[in-house]
């Protein structure tokens, strides 16, 4: 079952809906571009999105691109996920990025251009070491696992 948390919710634009789930279960609430903007490709703007919150101790909303603007028109959020930490109380902006290298993407007031998704979260208590534990991992990362072939690497297809 999903936990349903209150959230206040500031309108800074009121002609603007409000953040809502598009479907029963969904994960992220649509987030609208309070202005035009034109995105030339590789452009980047900050949308303001005409709301604020407050959310509670122990939440964060997280900003998450739209999959349909993605994958027709290349758009993405910049700092995917954006962060909105439960202190922050100012108008929540998107930093919209068009990764089309020839097309300029055009977003009009009222459209659909983030998600945002809640989540419980934890701080930690930083302790300093000299030394980890090991771990099967250890210090591989940045692709020390594969899963992917190189072209040309060896001879190999």
């Amino acid at each position: 079952m999903t936990d349903i948390v209150d959230v206040p919710l500031l309108k800074l634009d009121p002609d603007l809906p409000s953040p809502s789930y598009a479907h029963p279960g969904d994960a992220g609430a649509d987030l609208y571009a309070r202005h035009d903007v034109e995105l030339g490709p590789g452009e980047r703007a900050v949308v303001p999105t005409g709301v604020a919150i407050a959310l509670p101790e122990g939440w964060a909303a997280f900003v998450h691109p739209r999959s349909g603007l993605a994958a027709r028109h290349g758009v993405t959020v910049v700092n995917a996920p954006g962060t909105v930490d439960a202190g922050f109380r100012g108008e929540i902006h998107v930093i919209l990025l068009n990764t089309d290298l020839r097309q300029p993407v055009r977003l009009a007031r009222g459209d659909r251009i983030a998600q945002l998704v809640l989540q419980r979260v934890a701080q930690a208590r930083f302790t300093e070491v000299q030394d980890l534990s090991e771990s099967a991992r250890g210090t591989g990362g940045l692709g020390s696992t594969g899963g992917w072939k190189t072209a040309g690497a060896g001879g190999e297809d």
